[in-house]
């Protein structure tokens, strides 16, 4: 349903055109210090690039309930945005005619004509608003531990970054632009990708790369709640993620076992390894060495280049062209999200093996 985790759980309340969106955070130690700044820089990095994103502007502002002098109580953690720029009336047609590659169709046929169209409602990616404000909130609790989040956009349509980067490299840069590119040349040809799909009413896709650091050898809960299956199910709950692979992924199955094994030495009195094919997980729990993965996002279904569809009322086949505010490429938008997904089950399951205390 609208909760996951266990030893921290998180639920989500509102949609994309309702009065507000939030969530409820059950399950964070009491008496950590939650930092406002860390959620308003995390929150930033969310927001559309200047020229090719949606228009749609919010102060986006939490309030946060369930804090004494800005530490949590053991009381659930309660975080409330309220959505002011909104436009019902872009959504009317929609109401008949559902988008191609949106949620629009499955939803109607599930929930009938009770399911809330504006804005896609809570299949809008207006709703990771929240979860990087969760994420954010647990930034800071992991950051604790020494344990640190990244990403950057390894793909944009046609234009990709195959240099590969070391987690200091991508700790460092990747937050200092807003396409989450590693150069600012690779962020000029991505940009000038997302305009070309814009110009022509369309849309493309990306693919952003994860990364984290300082992660304890074990943590994961094997069979099912692994560490990868675990980060694999909070991924894919972000709107528009289509694929998920670990460190050498798919490309793993063309290799020997000899060249994708990743060789152990020791390094300063720590268990290391030579190379990273695992993505830093093997059995489903961490081996110690940074975790990485890539998350492939769709292009947006919201276009105004004409597309067939049906009529769910007068059942007829139609046309549509989406009207309204829409990004042509919200895979770099995506980037803090998939962190932010990511620091929640690192976090869950922090306190879950036992490498964090409750209290």
């Amino acid at each position: 349903m609208n909760t996951i985790g266990n030893s921290i759980r998180l639920t989500l309340f509102g949609a994309s055109h309702d009065t507000c969106i939030g969530c409820v955070i059950d399950g964070i130690p009491a008496g950590f210090t939650v930092n406002p700044e860390t959620i308003t820089r995390d929150l930033t990095l969310r927001k559309p690039a200047p020229g090719i994103g949606t228009p749609r502007v919010e102060a986006d502002v939490p309030e946060i309930v369930g804090l004494l002098e800005g530490k949590t109580t053991g009381a659930p953690l309660v975080i409330r945005i309220e959505n002011t720029n909104i436009n019902d009336s872009d959504y009317d047609e929609l109401r008949r005619i559902p988008r191609p590659g949106h949620a629009d169709y499955p939803a109607y046929a599930k929930y009938g004509v009770n399911h809330d169209i504006r804005g896609g409602g809570m299949f809008s990616g207006r709703m990771t608003t929240v979860l990087v404000s969760a994420g954010a909130v647990l930034r800071d609790f992991i950051s604790a531990y020494g344990i640190s989040v990244g990403s950057y956009t390894t793909s944009i349509g046609s234009v990709k970054d195959d240099t590969v980067y070391s987690a200091d490299e991508i700790m460092q840069i990747s937050h200092t632009n807003p396409l989450r590119a590693m150069t600012s040349e690779m962020e000029e040809a991505m940009r000038e990708e997302i305009l070309k799909a814009k110009a022509d009413g369309d849309s493309v896709g990306g693919v952003i790369r994860c990364v984290s650091k300082g992660l304890p050898a074990g943590l994961g809960e094997p069979f099912f709640d692994t560490l990868d299956g675990e980060i694999a199910k909070a991924v894919f709950a972000i709107p528009g993620v289509k694929g998920i692979e670990f460190g050498a992924g798919f490309a793993a199955a063309s290799l020997r076992g000899s060249e994708n094994n990743d060789s152990y030495l020791m390094q300063d009195g720590v268990v290391s390894t030579k190379t990273n094919n695992a993505g830093g997980i093997l059995g489903g729990m961490s081996n110690g060495a940074a975790l990485e993965f890539s998350v492939a996002f769709k292009p947006t279904p919201s276009i105004s280049k004409r597309q067939d569809s049906v009529d769910l009322f007068d059942e007829k086949d139609a046309e549509l062209s989406v009207r309204g505010r829409h990004d042509p490429c919200i895979a770099t938008r995506g980037a803090v999200v998939v962190e932010a997904m990511t620091i929640f089950v690192i976090a869950d399951l922090l306190i879950r093996g036992g490498f964090v205390c409750r209290n």
